[in-house]
């Protein structure tokens, strides 16, 4: 019967795996292209002098960050679009439950959708994380941070850690986030299911607020330290301070959320309607905005340390260096990036009946393009405003001790790419799934 369920939900359901898969494959693929870099630039082996022009540039250092940094995004990622790829299914499974399904069973079918999808996810980033790893390679031998006559070694090493970090937890996610639901009783998951969960869970609360307490209190301690102590702090900060946001969810997104619509509803009925619809979905909303919290804040807080420092000392630091830090935010603002698309096309995907509905009353497909457009414009706006807030606060006290002042630099083009960047992808990934979900007949969609 596990099986069946586990085909059934991945046919209903399929943009929602898809985008499991999706996020599981550039999991893979960043953490095997990582852990090949981290074991292709160890000196065992190599020349003297090679092995000092290495250790000298940190560059084995700076590799163990990279894979550090990337198996963390990559459980975030893989945890959050798992996560909402199984509450998309709560409905189903409620009415599974009700009909005699046993708790084990229903958890049995979620995990081997979670290994359907991202078992091949898995194989074939670990092939392409080889690929990115040589891309890499190339590029600190190119910057001066590996000597030039250091060949590339290739490691099957990286296999078992792709596998565990895309296969155990995506397996894991899919598994706690039934967990709860699969032994609620038939009647009471149905309600919840129709209705949404109203409340965070008795841990997820405090551990948000002890995560936002613990980033605002390592952002004061850092203030007292030296430039460069605190730069190496920031990482940590701005972790933390997602990881909060991530988990208070509606708490901090909700308020966030009704200040940006209210704005946006001046600008007539569809933009009316699109305020209502976010203010009355916080949780799904939610969802949706956070990963792109971490796109911004992480952009912001990364590329606005070297634009501050080029602009009060002329100079952004060591090229190399400066490299390093651009190809490592722009590999976590696309772990962001495909964990927010992710979960605005599910979001649009999970509301097609509602759409059949508003075109059977009347509405016609301009209004629901614009009504659409409007709710990606809110949850842009939303995640621009929490990003810079937090890239800030992450920021004062480093550049306060750098720099003698708090306030940052960010050049306009920057400002300008980053609002433009954040608004095209929402827009996207709300608008060809509600496109596509027009092109069938609206009877047809509300009758299935």
């Amino acid at each position: 019967m596990s099986t069946g369920l586990a085909r059934a939900a991945l046919r209903a359901h399929r943009p929602a795996f898809v985008g499991t898969a999706v996020a599981a494959l550039f999991a893979a693929t960043v953490v095997s292209a990582s852990m090949t870099v981290l074991l292709a630039t160890s000196t065992d082996g190599l020349p003297a002098g090679a092995r000092h022009r290495i250790s000298e540039n940190g560059v084995g250092d700076i590799a163990a960050v990279l894979l550090i940094g990337s198996i963390y995004m990559s459980i975030f990622v893989v945890v959050s679009t798992m996560g909402t790829a199984v509450t998309q299914q709560h409905r189903e499974l409620a009415l599974v439950r009700a009909v005699g399904a046993r708790p084990r069973q229903v958890r049995r079918a979620v995990v081997v959708q979670a290994l359907a999808a991202s078992v091949p996810a898995a194989l074939a980033g670990f092939a392409a994380g080889g690929l990115l790893a040589r891309a890499w390679f190339s590029g600190m031998v190119t910057h001066g941070l590996i000597p030039a006559g250091v060949p590339f070694r290739f490691s099957w090493l990286a296999l078992p850690v792709c596998l565990g970090v895309a296969v155990v937890t995506s397996t894991l996610a899919a598994l706690l986030s039934s967990l709860r639901f699969s032994l609620l009783r038939p009647a009471r998951a149905l309600a919840e299911a129709a209705t949404g969960r109203r409340r965070l869970g008795p841990l997820r609360a405090p551990l948000g607020l002890v995560a936002v307490a613990g980033a605002c209190f390592l952002s004061m301690l850092l203030s007292r330290q030296d430039a460069e102590e605190a730069g190496q702090g920031a990482f940590l900060v701005l972790i933390l301070f997602c990881v909060g946001v991530g988990l208070l969810g509606p708490r901090i997104v909700g308020p966030a959320a009704w200040l940006v619509s209210s704005l946006v509803g001046r600008f007539g009925a569809a933009a009316r309607l699109a305020m209502l619809n976010i203010r009355s979905q916080p949780r799904r909303f939610s969802a949706a905005v956070v990963p792109l919290v971490l796109v911004v804040g992480f952009g912001l807080t990364k590329v606005t340390l070297h634009t501050t420092a080029q602009h009060r000392t002329g100079s952004a630091g060591s090229p190399g260096e400066v490299w390093l830090d651009y190809m490592g935010t722009a590999l976590y603002a696309g772990f962001a990036a495909i964990a927010a698309a992710n979960t605005l096309a599910m979001i649009s995907f999970e509301r097609r009946r509602d759409v059949a509905l508003l075109r059977i009353i009347g509405t016609q497909r301009g209004q629901v393009r614009s009504m659409a457009a409007w709710e990606a414009v809110v949850v842009a706006g939303t995640a621009l405003l929490l990003g810079s807030l937090i890239a800030f606060v992450t920021l004062a006290p480093i550049l306060d001790t750098a720099f003698g002042s708090p306030v940052p630099y960010v050049p306009w083009p920057l400002a300008a790419g980053t609002a433009a960047g954040t608004l095209l992808l929402t827009l996207l990934a709300t608008g060809v799934p509600v496109r596509a979900a027009m092109r069938r007949r609206a009877i047809t969609v509300v009758g299935t």
